[in-house]
């Protein structure tokens, strides 16, 4: 495989679905003008709550917002005459069977898009955002928010063979070296890092599983402050605040940052970079991590 162009479009989701579903639909002819191939968006793109009761009723509106991206993807292909597959972040609200046993929280949700507007996979957050930083968040994502269960599978993609992840499940490295083991070139971690957190350890984070996994890892994220009441009357606001840390970036196998995002600008942004499979090929080769693990010793848990 040549070297395939990959996207990321980073942007400052609010709550309002219709204007977000604009800026994704811009970010994507954008990407067809620069011949990206896949194009990754944040955790959460289809919108950010004032907290958890606000994040169920918004869920409600996320199903119309998928269709019609999917209608968009292919009309936009279509009228482009290139192909370009979705990676995107989004909420799907509880099953009816999840309802019925007591359990009302949305589910945080990565889904994969092909040109056709075909969803090839829905991966659901494994780890949830449960914290209490120091001079920091106090967040408890488990209050609106069910985990899933199922690790995902590898999906071939035009830039290489993908592993999806979000956010937080990028502190927990054997999702990671599971994905790698089971044939992943390319992990995305879609996220919408807190400034705290994401100032001390985002870009940390990011190399370190593409050292880990000898992977270009790949970060769209959500970017500034975002205005969680663009749903509400002046009325229904408050001094709830949410402000996501950005920084997206493409990091090679070698734990080199390929293209990264403008920190100081909360508009939404593209950034692209071509991934060269033969170069992780080469990377993998010269240092033989997955041969010289000591499953002996450690077992094949990975």
């Amino acid at each position: 495989m040549n070297a395939a162009r990959i996207g990321i479009g980073q942007l400052c989701s609010s709550s309002n679905l219709t204007q977000n579903l604009e800026v994704v639909k811009s970010l994507i002819k954008k990407a067809l003008d620069q011949d990206v191939k896949v194009l990754f968006f944040p955790e959460a793109t289809d919108y950010l709550s004032r907290n958890a009761e606000h994040s169920k009723k918004l869920a409600a509106g996320t199903p119309s917002f998928v269709s019609e991206l999917q209608s968009a993807i292919t009309q936009l292909t279509k009228d482009a005459g290139k192909h370009i597959d979705i990676s995107i972040g989004v909420h799907l609200p509880p099953s009816d069977l999840d309802v019925e046993g007591g359990d009302s929280r949305v589910k945080n949700i990565l889904l994969y898009i092909n040109s056709k507007g075909e969803i090839l996979q829905k991966y659901q957050k494994l780890h949830l955002f449960d914290v209490d930083v120091p001079n920091g968040p106090i967040l408890k994502e488990s209050n609106s928010v069910q985990p899933g269960t199922t690790i995902p599978g590898i999906l071939n993609t035009p830039a290489g063979k993908l592993g999806s992840c979000i956010c937080y499940d990028i502190r927990f490295p054997e999702l990671s070296l599971k994905l790698r083991s089971e044939g992943a070139q390319i992990l995305c971690f879609p996220s919408a890092f807190t400034v705290k957190t994401g100032e001390a350890h985002w870009e940390l984070l990011g190399k370190a599983r593409a050292l880990d996994t000898q992977s270009f890892v790949v970060m769209p994220a959500q970017q500034g402050e975002h205005d969680v009441y663009s749903d509400a009357t002046d009325s229904d606001e408050s001094t709830v605040k949410r402000v996501s840390w950005g920084h997206s970036m493409i990091i090679d196998p070698w734990g080199k940052v390929l293209s990264a995002a403008d920190p100081l600008s909360d508009l939404p942004q593209l950034i692209v970079a071509d991934l060269d499979i033969a170069y992780l090929d080469k990377v993998r080769r010269d240092m033989p991590l997955w041969k010289q693990r000591r499953r002996d010793i450690f077992g094949d848990f990975v």
